[in-house]
């Protein structure tokens, strides 16, 4: 059976400064994910791996890097979903955790509901056990100049770029295991300057992730706000129900959401017969694939 893995490290304006810090960055997810599926191991578990790797890198916006809110606080979002089952794990507004993914994988596998939030998501992390990390331990010199610089520049300024596509932001993966199960993974620090408790896409089913072993997986990445309208990962999911290979799902998810709300984002996805398929309409978006056929990943950053 083949096995595969894609992976993304958020879409927008990358600045050529960021490129190298990506591209090593996702190289590094993906052979995380590849080596665990090959060894047999499950595609929940590669997908959680590789996002594990990016939270814990600065150059992402996801746990430690993750971006500030207006009144200087991080909040985070996650979440993943089996494929098997359609079982789903999500935390949203998360904070003082170092990977909000895992957190997320104790909801889906250690709760009967799927997604906790804020006061409730910390409760919930810190009665699993999960050690509580301090604010200063996520933030990164980069996040703290940007915040100082979207404090003189203003609110509307950043809404603004962040409309435009500016912002990189999320991280994701899906995965096909040598058992035809496939997973889908995301994980945010959010929009910079976003107003405390804020929620978009990321630890929505559906609308930042969503997987199904009998079709395939999808993982978002972009404006939250507007791929939760036309909840883009269900949606692009839905098109290879329909018969389209997976880069022509990712196309036409992605035409639908422009063409809808004039939003901006990025996609991953991938079906259950191991094929890739990935797009964006902002100006880059970080992202590396590597399935059983391949000796290596392809990586674009």
């Amino acid at each position: 059976m083949p096995f595969a893995i894609i992976v993304h490290g958020g879409a927008g304006n990358i600045r050529e400064a960021q490129r190298a810090p990506h591209a090593t960055g996702i190289r590094q997810a993906v052979t995380a994910g590849y080596a665990l599926l090959a060894r047999g191991e499950s595609a929940l578990d590669a997908a959680q791996a590789a996002v594990m790797i990016l939270e814990d890198l600065p150059a992402f916006n996801a746990g430690r890097g993750s971006c500030l809110t207006s009144a200087g606080t991080i909040e985070m979002d996650a979440g993943l979903m089996d494929g098997r089952d359609l079982r789903v794990g999500a935390v949203a507004s998360i904070t003082h955790v170092a990977n909000p993914i895992a957190v997320a994988r104790l909801v889906m596998e250690r709760s009967e509901h799927i997604l906790f939030a804020a006061e409730g998501a910390q409760a919930f992390a810190q009665a699993q056990g999960v050690a509580a990390v301090s604010t200063e331990a996520l933030l990164t010199p980069a996040r703290t100049q940007e915040f100082a610089h979207v404090q003189q520049a203003n609110f509307a300024a950043t809404l603004a770029a962040e409309q435009r596509g500016a912002v990189a932001d999320t991280v994701g993966a899906v995965a096909l295991d040598i058992h035809g199960n496939l997973a889908a993974a995301c994980s945010t620090g959010g929009m910079s300057w976003k107003k405390p408790g804020r929620v978009g896409d990321s630890p929505l089913p559906g609308c930042g992730y969503y997987a199904d072993s009998q079709a395939g997986g999808c993982v978002t990445t972009g404006w939250g706000e507007t791929i939760a309208r036309v909840v883009l990962a269900r949606r692009a999911v839905e098109a290879l129900e329909r018969g389209l290979d997976p880069q022509a799902a990712a196309q036409a998810a992605l035409a639908f959401l422009a063409a809808r709300t004039g939003g901006w984002a990025g996609l991953i996805v991938l079906d259950r017969h191991g094929r890739v398929g990935a797009a964006f309409n902002s100006v880059r978006m970080t992202h590396a694939w590597w399935d059983s056929d391949m000796a290596e990943p392809t990586v674009v950053a």
